[in-house]
Formats: C-alpha cells, structure tokens, sequence
C-alpha cells in the first residue's frame, strides 16, 4: 500500500465508495439497489435457482462469497457490509443504515440486529419491500456491526489497538511503520 501512497483507512474508505457508486451504477440492472442499499460480501442468498425475470435469465446464489465488479453476484445485498464501514465513510453509511432501519424493516422483531441479506430482484413478492430476505441471522455478521458502531462512536477498538504492544510490535515485524504506529512508538519510549 505505500508503493501506492495509501494506508489501511483510506484504501478502506475508497472500497466503500466503490461499493456504492457500483449499486448506484448497477450494471446488471438487479431490484433494490441503489445510494442507499448497497453492500456486497460473502453471505447467503435466495438460491441456488436460476430464473428468467423481465426477459433476462437470472442466476441467484446461496452462500457464496460475492464480489464486484466481476462477481459472482445476483443482486444479494448484506447490510452488515455496509454497516461495517461505518468509521470509513460515515456520510454515506448512515443514510443505507436508516434505510435499512426505517424502510426495508430489516431490524423489525429481529432480536439479533439487521436479517443476513436480502434481493429484491429475486422476488418482490414475499412482501417485503427488499423481496426476498434471508430467514438467518449470523453472528460473523453481526459482530462488525457491533463493533464499528462503537469504533464509530468511540474509536474504542483503534484504541485498545493502539495500546496493545502485541498488536503494535506484530505489525511493525510485519513491516507496517507511519501513521498511528510511528505515535504508538514514540508513546511507549516516552
């Protein structure tokens, strides 16, 4: 990453806008997505199906590790992906978190946080305004939202990770330097 000039935070940032700009591009023309509903990671789906919508045969996934621009898609979207990247982009994070929220309902009598997924493109008629939304919570997925909520809040995990001379020293071995880790160093010969 330095060879290109960037750190872990910005190259972070730039992937969340990418993440979004490609559901607002939405090359594949899939239901739902947009500024507001974006996030594409491993997760699961409505498949495995294939089905003709609109014309065009659609291939739709179950548990698979999704990617963009090149796929494998099927228009599924995790919100815990876009929830995520809450401390990396806040202005555009908070408005698909409302929206998951006060829209597609997706906090609605879950007691584990936000439903793993949903596809709109897959069926619009399980009524509810994302389509089809997975009947499964997981913790892997819920654990970041938890966690960069607070970062977002508190920045209690850049914190504790600054302060943890295990995590400083690993990456220094590991060749990292700048930044938070060149503080982190300066503090503990202080």
């Amino acid at each position: 990453m330095r060879d290109k000039g960037t750190d872990y935070f910005e190259n972070t940032r730039r992937a969340t806008h990418v993440q979004r700009q490609y559901a607002i591009d939405n090359p594949l023309k899939f239901n739902g997505c947009g500024p507001r509903c974006w996030g594409i990671t491993a997760s699961d789906g409505p498949g495995p199906d294939t089905v003709k919508i609109e014309g065009v045969e659609r291939q739709f996934f179950n548990y698979i590790a999704r990617g963009v621009p090149f796929g494998p898609n099927g228009g599924t979207i995790a919100p815990w992906a876009a929830v995520a990247s809450l401390p990396f982009a806040p202005g555009i994070v908070l408005p698909s978190i409302e929206y998951f929220v006060r829209e597609l309902h997706l906090k609605a009598n879950n007691p584990y946080g936000f439903k793993a997924t949903l596809n709109a493109t897959y069926a619009a008629t399980f009524g509810s305004p994302g389509g089809w939304v997975s009947p499964w919570h997981y913790g892997i997925n819920q654990g970041p939202i938890v966690l960069m909520i607070e970062n977002y809040r508190s920045e209690l995990l850049w914190r504790l990770t600054r302060r943890s001379s295990y995590i400083v020293s690993g990456l220094q071995r590991a060749g990292f330097g700048g930044g938070w880790l060149q503080d982190a160093s300066h503090a503990r010969r202080s």
